[in-house]
């Protein structure tokens, strides 16, 4: 389930590289930029399947691919991508407990590009897969 954003706790929460970066920028400006999940990879569907686990079933360049987060929901994700010939870089990972849920940060790197995706999610995992999505997605004009 994914949870109500309070930007002015989530901003808080934020790696100090990327509250930096966001300096400036309104919530729905933070929102729009690190949060946003239309692109070219969307998640169709999270089930979890224990702490830090779960199926997550995305749909990439219009088809829908299913991957099961086990262990690592960041390996998972990028594996899947580099299988369907995204291949990205996570080059950093923040993950915090906020009073209103997990808070994820990935920097995604893509062909030389950068870029920050963010999500807050109850469960750690689909928090990771929805904030690798929206940094994907961030840099998603250029796949």
């Amino acid at each position: 389930m994914t949870i109500t954003l309070d930007i002015a706790t989530f901003i808080a929460a934020a790696p100090a590289s990327l509250r930096a970066e966001c300096l400036g920028l309104t919530p729905a400006e933070f929102y729009e930029r690190y949060c946003a999940t239309a692109g070219p990879v969307r998640l169709s569907d999270w089930t979890p399947i224990g702490h830090r686990a779960g199926t997550a079933t995305l749909e990439i360049a219009d088809h829908l691919r299913t991957v099961v987060a086990t262990g690592s929901p960041v390996a998972a994700l990028t594996s899947a991508l580099y299988d369907e010939g995204y291949p990205v870089e996570i080059l950093q990972f923040h993950q915090r407990r906020t009073p209103e849920g997990m808070a994820t940060f990935v920097q995604c790197e893509f062909n030389g590009r950068r870029g920050w995706g963010a999500a807050l999610a109850d469960d750690p995992a689909e928090s990771t897969i929805r904030a690798m999505i929206a940094g994907i997605n961030h840099l998603g004009s250029h796949f």
